[in-house]
């Protein structure tokens, strides 16, 4: 495992980003229509399917920052 300050890798890097995060990860899920995932109950959506909600929530972060970047010149 690698070593570093950051050891626990399910942690926000900026203090209070949990709760918009969170929302976050919920509404990606509601965009690809994953049903359980409304009631804070992941068990019974497959891992694939879990993993592909991260996936496009890194996929909308990375979009939102090139955004970001775009508009500062």
């Amino acid at each position: 495992m690698a070593q570093g300050s950051n050891t626990s890798s399910n942690r926000a890097l900026v203090q209070g980003a949990e709760r918009a995060l969170d929302q976050f990860k919920y509404e990606i899920a509601h965009e690809l229509g994953l049903q359980g995932a409304d009631s804070g109950y992941w068990g019974d959506i497959p891992s694939r399917q879990c993993g592909a909600v991260g996936g496009h929530m890194v996929r909308k972060m990375i979009e939102m920052a090139e955004q970001q970047l775009a508009g500062r010149r």
